[in-house]
């Protein structure tokens, strides 16, 4: 991911988690921590902290399982700040960063 954009349209984001981009609009009703900014046209663009936000949801969901219903109750966890749900999320981040290091690595 490029850092020094400061927005990327949601087909960007869609080719970053290899998802449709339908698949980023539902997520964004259903979970108030995505916020993308719209412009004139009401193109979606996504700051880097959206971006982490989806990284976050498409582990949750995506890799470990979790219906959207789990994914928004585990958010919540971390929103109140219940130390062992934030500490899982940290090691799950992670574990998935290594895990990307390895794929580039290979």
């Amino acid at each position: 991911m490029n850092s020094q954009k400061l927005f990327y349209p949601i087909g960007e984001v869609a080719e970053m988690f290899n998802l449709p981009t339908s698949t980023i609009r539902f997520w964004e009703k259903e979970f108030d921590i995505l916020k993308p900014k719209k412009n004139k046209k009401g193109n979606r663009l996504f700051t880097n902290e959206d971006i982490e936000n989806l990284r976050v949801i498409y582990a949750l969901v995506k890799e470990n399982g979790y219906t959207l219903s789990g994914a928004k109750a585990h958010l919540k966890a971390v929103k109140k700040g219940d130390p062992e749900t934030i500490e899982l999320q940290k090691s799950l981040l992670n574990i998935r960063k290594k895990l990307e290091e390895l794929r580039e690595i290979l």
